[in-house]
């Protein structure tokens, strides 16, 4: 399947937008590996190659991912996110291990960080409930990407009302972080549990707003009402 590749990078050099590919530098702190092509289009790329590689395995779909993932550009993530998350209804407690190891090892920037992780790890904790406890490992880490990754792998289940003791308990872990995109992170998962649990979660920060980041306290409230924001937000 080494030609999938080969053609999907062709497709992509032939999609490159100048003022795509400037206006990126913008949107990152960190230097970025861009071909410059806009996202919608990368996500019709990935889908229209998956049909090639739909009848495969898990494992082999992976494998191709771990490709994409190693070449540094953050169209081919993108691709390799979209592949995973394709293969979700199959996934089995062993690929939690691969999907570990792109975050550790290659996830580099806040993009690629979220995309992976509120669909593909996202869906997998879902199924597999009992790995959140390797999140609040994940938190404990020394790469900002890493802790990242706690908060954001359960946005979508917050907003579902799902796992809300596991969220604060995250949300203790990197309360006081230094790095203002864990802040976001974080603050942005508190902001998912409050579509379901808004006095929870309110209770919560207003427990928590003497030490907690502002970043992460203006995250957390953004969606509650102006009389709750209000009394957040007090000094």
């Amino acid at each position: 399947m080494e030609s999938i590749i080969s053609r999907i990078r062709q497709v992509l050099a032939q999609n490159i937008d100048k003022k795509t590919k400037q206006s990126s530098k913008h949107f990152f702190k960190e230097a970025i590996v861009t071909y410059g092509v806009k996202t919608p289009i990368v996500d019709k790329i990935a889908k229209e190659f998956f049909g090639e590689i739909k009848e495969k395995s898990v494992d082999e779909v992976f494998d191709l991912c771990d490709e994409l993932w190693q070449s540094g550009y953050l169209e081919e993530s993108f691709v390799a996110c979209n592949w995973s998350y394709f293969v979700r209804k199959n996934y089995e407690p062993k690929h939690f291990a691969r999907m570990e190891q792109w975050v550790a090892n290659y996830v580099n920037n806040w993009a690629s960080c979220d995309t992976l992780c509120n669909h593909t790890v996202g869906d997998f904790v879902v199924m597999y409930p009992e790995h959140i406890s390797k999140l609040k490992g994940w938190a404990k880490s020394d790469n900002r990407w890493v802790r990242r990754a706690a908060a954001v792998s359960l946005i979508v289940p917050a907003r579902k009302g799902k796992f809300l003791s596991d969220i604060f308990e995250i949300a203790n872990i990197l309360l006081m972080d230094k790095d203002d995109l864990v802040q976001k992170g974080y603050g942005w998962m508190l902001k998912a549990a409050s579509q379901a649990h808004q006095t929870e979660v309110f209770n919560y920060v207003m427990s928590k707003k003497a030490v907690m980041p502002r970043t992460a306290l203006r995250y957390a409230i953004e969606k509650m009402p102006k009389e709750l924001k209000t009394l957040a937000m007090a000094k």
